[in-house]
């Protein structure tokens, strides 16, 4: 049997409502909000007293959605600084296809991205950059040239 699909990518955050604002900007809409606790959190998770703040957003397409989680217990862990290179194991980006590479740029910058490198182009195909976003998660961003 094969996977039927991707349903979420989830990120771990502190500051709940400047992350919303952050992918909202992106162009992701806010689906819901909730609270998550209890026996079925802490079996899942493998972690006791699970009690988190959850936040899910869509693409516009509605084919990808994004779960930002704010833990009110246990405490979060720190996974060492923010901005940590690109090239450090685990998960490094989240990646996302924007029409306009420039004005996303700019439009996030007031949510406190910052190019992690520079935007750069690849062959005739794509605009490519990667920011660092809220809790210093770098996001992806790729313009499909025409």
């Amino acid at each position: 049997m094969a996977i039927q699909r991707m349903d979420n990518v989830g990120i771990v955050i502190e500051d709940m409502d400047a992350a919303i604002a952050f992918f909202a900007e992106l162009g992701m809409q806010l689906e819901g909000r909730a609270q998550v606790e209890g026996l079925v959190a802490d079996q899942c998770t493998g972690l006791d007293g699970v009690r988190c703040d959850i936040a899910m957003l869509r693409t516009p397409d509605g084919h990808s959605r994004l779960e930002l989680a704010k833990y009110r217990s246990p405490a979060v862990i720190s996974a060492g600084p923010r901005n940590r290179p690109h090239n450090v194991l685990g998960t490094h980006r989240v990646m996302f296809a924007v029409d306009d590479i420039e004005d996303t740029v700019a439009r996030l910058r007031p949510h406190g991205a910052e190019l992690v490198g520079e935007i750069a182009r690849f062959e005739d195909s794509y605009v490519l950059c990667y920011i660092r976003g809220p809790e210093g998660i770098i996001v992806g961003l790729a313009e499909q040239l025409r």
